[in-house]
């Protein structure tokens, strides 16, 4: 058994068994999910797993939260076609907590804490976390280019929990409904080391909630609007950045809007956003650049195009069952991802899902055009999908 397998064992039986100081045992809580796949393009076959525990103890004003899990992947190709193209790059994080116990031809292991953060509260107005530590600053729901820290990605149905960055946050509540918010973040990628220094601040006038950030993000003078309320029936979503990227100003935008129906005496939710992205491409001749790009390698980019809308609708068929679909459409070359998917409750704990993603559009590489759209290459991607939490 090697060095690295041992500290990973030795870690998982930690959290297990572990006590603290006080002894008394130390609350854990766990995840488990497994995801077969199938996809017609390249005939790829992929089985993912992860397996994630997780911890909060507290004690006076501190605090502790650790996440740990394990990522397996076993596969009869490098990639399965559809998930990646789209897709936020990982990694770029200051600190070294992700290790690869195995890496071949058809097996990828590799463990990482998600979490592991301390969190100081000296009062009930103010917070202090340093370490690795989720923070979502997105107001729209799919799309959101406000969120300047690793947002989910519209076509990764599997993550149930976003990813955690090194940062150090202060949060401050002036009043029952505003927050004010700092966060300075140190970054490790293949654009090089740099640093993200803003400063948030949210309150809620009627019934909207009203959002603004400045400050520097990755070196660049940025700034931020959010807002979210009602119009009738109908929930509106809007958020917009402004960005000084190489004597340039960038704007990326979104507007959405989403409701809860009752069709049947059942739940139907529906939802439709458009992203204007000025960091995206409407010439399909330039998506490969755009894939070496600082701002993709970052983690920046939800999607490829300088125009996007997203719909997606679920029906609650039955206490236990709901089934939902998934448009990503690229309005600029036009390709386009459907995934409708069924799921099923199999109790408090469990979830059951199986789907299938289909891309369309041009598929015709070319010298000059090997990426000729965003989703044409994707083909079809079928997958059952097995969570526990516990």
């Amino acid at each position: 058994m090697t060095g690295r397998v041992r500290a990973a064992c030795t870690v998982v039986a930690l959290a297990a068994c572990g006590g603290t100081s006080f002894g008394q045992p130390l609350p854990v809580s766990g995840y488990l999910q497994n995801v077969p796949l199938a996809g017609t393009a390249g005939g790829g076959l992929s089985d993912f797993n992860r397996f994630r525990l997780s911890t909060e103890p507290a004690a006076g004003p501190f605090r502790l939260e650790a996440a740990y899990e394990h990522v397996l992947t076993l596969r009869r190709v490098d990639a399965i076609p559809g998930f990646s193209l789209g897709a936020v790059p990982g990694g770029g994080e200051w600190l070294d907590l992700q290790w690869t116990l195995v890496e071949r031809e058809h097996v990828a292991w590799q463990h990482r804490f998600d979490r592991l953060s301390v969190a100081w509260e000296p009062s009930g107005q103010l917070e202090i976390t340093a370490g690795r530590q989720a923070v979502s600053w997105g107001t729209a729901l799919f799309l959101t280019p406000s969120d300047p820290f690793t947002p989910f990605s519209p076509v990764d149905p599997f993550r149930e929990f976003r990813a955690g960055v090194d940062a150090v946050r202060a949060r401050f509540y002036p009043g029952p409904f505003s927050e004010i918010d700092v966060v300075v973040r140190p970054t490790r990628s293949p654009a090089g080391e740099e640093w993200t220094a803003l400063g948030r601040g949210l309150t809620t006038v009627r019934n909207w909630e009203i959002s603004g950030w400045g400050g520097t993000l990755y070196g660049d003078p940025a700034g931020a609007f959010g807002a979210a309320g009602a119009l009738g029936g109908w929930a509106v979503r809007g958020e917009g950045t402004l960005r000084r990227l190489r004597r340039e100003l960038v704007f990326r935008g979104t507007i959405g809007f989403d409701r809860l129906l009752q069709v049947g005496g059942n739940d139907l939710t529906f939802l439709a956003e458009y992203q204007r992205d000025g960091l995206g491409t409407a010439d399909p001749g330039e998506y490969l650049d755009l894939l070496e790009s600082d701002t993709f390698l970052r983690g920046e980019h939800l999607v490829l195009g300088r125009d996007e809308a997203v719909v997606q609708a679920s029906y609650q068929l039955h206490p236990l069952w709901s089934v939902a679909g998934l448009w990503l459409w690229n309005l600029n070359d036009r390709s386009a991802i459907l995934g409708p998917s069924l799921a099923y409750s199999a109790g408090n704990n469990a979830a059951i899902a199986a789907g299938v993603f289909v891309g369309m559009g041009a598929d015709e590489s070319t010298d000059d055009v090997p990426l000729p759209s965003e989703y044409g290459l994707a083909g079809i991607t079928g997958f059952l999908s097995f969570s526990w939490f516990f």
